[in-house]
């Protein structure tokens, strides 16, 4: 009984991965012991997963715990090896979970792991089972692969033998019977060497798709900048934009005031004048009133001595003025102001509706991707014209923004200043 409890001591101490008793055992949250290698060697390869699970009882964890060692099981370990009692546990403690390739070969409810699978034999065996291939000569030409469930895709349909050879003709895996039946005469290469050529196709399409890999993620770098330089530009453009029209809006509201200056200035200058001459006038004809009063008086007495004696002095007196002839021109004043004003208002519209219709279509040609290159010299003209047609359209909008009396001072300038200053100097 004694001997009996040391080998159930001995089964509980030892790892569920590898069947030797802990060396260096750790022991994970879900309570399970392990050697510290094995356990590590079965996460590294749930790395790319993310979830690490336990070998056992399959209870996943996330992120991946840190291990720990337990001394006191350890301990234990050791004390069970100083009795000397380390005889191989029972291989019935490997068993194959969910997603594993089970035994051919073993027995009853519960099967162990499968190891390797022989295509010869077409079947799976766990590390027990697979001795006698080891130790064999009998089964030293079988071929081992990995464990794996696919084993009957490996058989032909027809005549249940490995498939082995390959089919060019019918692109499809063959088995050495169906080579001397219903593929006969086809042109057929063994498996291996149809696996290296196509592996050498398919080395190169990975290349073909590496370097268009490359390519996309270079036009793909390349157009997320595009796009982020498109939004700066496009803010850049919306800025100005507005900042020329407002300082326009201002230039136009500059220039109307100064129209309005300048028509008060003349009508100040012009109603001056006129009323010096107002004055001048009522002087003149005060004194006119006077002496044609005094000639009125003089023509109705009847004393023929004082008519004669007054009538010498007052028709010695002249009558002439100083003041010339005043020629009073036709009513037309400021009306032609404001005709040239409104001729100005409507040669402006034109302009502005001209030039609209050019930067719609520059802002219209904007593009992300780049357009194709002019290839014949039509094309080319066109690209030229467009550009001259664009510059010229934001240098007369430019203009647009000068004071009136440069305008009315430039010679060379025939748009908008030189339309008014004229027509109100004239007034």
């Amino acid at each position: 009984m004694a001997q009996k409890g040391v080998l159930l001591d001995q089964d509980q101490f030892c790892c569920s991965v590898c069947l030797d008793l802990l060396k260096e055992p750790v022991t994970i949250p879900c309570g399970h012991s392990y050697f510290r290698s094995c356990i590590e060697d079965c996460w590294d390869q749930d790395v790319l997963k993310g979830v690490y699970s336990c070998p056992q009882c399959r209870e996943t964890f996330t992120p991946r715990p840190n291990l720990r060692k337990n001394n006191m099981l350890a301990e234990v370990v050791e004390k069970l090896k100083k009795t000397g009692v380390q005889a191989a546990p029972p291989p019935a403690l490997c068993y194959a979970g969910p997603g594993d390739v089970v035994c051919d070969f073993c027995t009853g409810t519960r099967k162990q792991k499968a190891l390797m699978s022989c295509l010869l034999c077409l079947a799976s065996y766990c590390e027990t089972h697979l001795q006698p291939h080891y130790e064999f000569p009998a089964f030293k030409k079988h071929k081992l692969v990995k464990a794996t469930a696919q084993l009957q895709e490996k058989i032909c349909s027809h005549h249940d033998k490995l498939l082995e050879v390959y089919c060019r003709t019918d692109q499809q895996c063959i088995c050495l019977l169906c080579v001397m039946d219903e593929h006969k005469g086809h042109d057929t290469v063994s498996a291996a060497a149809e696996r290296t050529e196509k592996q050498r196709q398919l080395g190169m399409s990975q290349q073909k798709v590496q370097q268009r890999f490359q390519e996309r993620e270079k036009e793909l770098k390349e157009l997320q900048q595009a796009v982020e330089s498109l939004k700066r530009s496009a803010q850049a453009a919306v800025e100005d934009s507005d900042q020329i029209f407002t300082e326009l809006i201002r230039s136009i509201e500059r220039r109307s005031s100064e129209v309005k200056e300048l028509i008060r200035a003349q009508e100040k200058a012009q109603v001056s004048q006129a009323e010096g001459l107002l004055e001048q006038l009522k002087q003149e004809i005060a004194e006119l009133r006077k002496r044609s009063t005094e000639l009125e008086q003089l023509s109705h007495t009847e004393d023929h001595i004082h008519f004669l004696r007054s009538y010498q002095s007052l028709s010695s007196i002249s009558v002439s003025s100083d003041l010339p002839s005043i020629v009073v021109r036709p009513l037309q004043y400021f009306g032609d102001v404001s005709k040239t004003v409104s001729e100005l208002r409507e040669k402006l519209e034109d302009f502005l509706k001209g030039e609209w219709t050019k930067i719609s279509t520059t802002v219209n040609i904007v593009d992300v991707l780049l357009p194709p290159e002019p290839k014949t010299r039509e094309q080319l003209l066109q690209c030229e014209s467009l550009y001259c047609e664009v510059t010229n359209s934001l240098f007369l909008l430019t203009l647009l923004t000068i004071p009136l009396e440069i305008y009315s001072n430039s010679k060379s300038n025939q748009r908008l200043g030189i339309y008014l200053t004229p027509h109100i100097s004239l007034i």
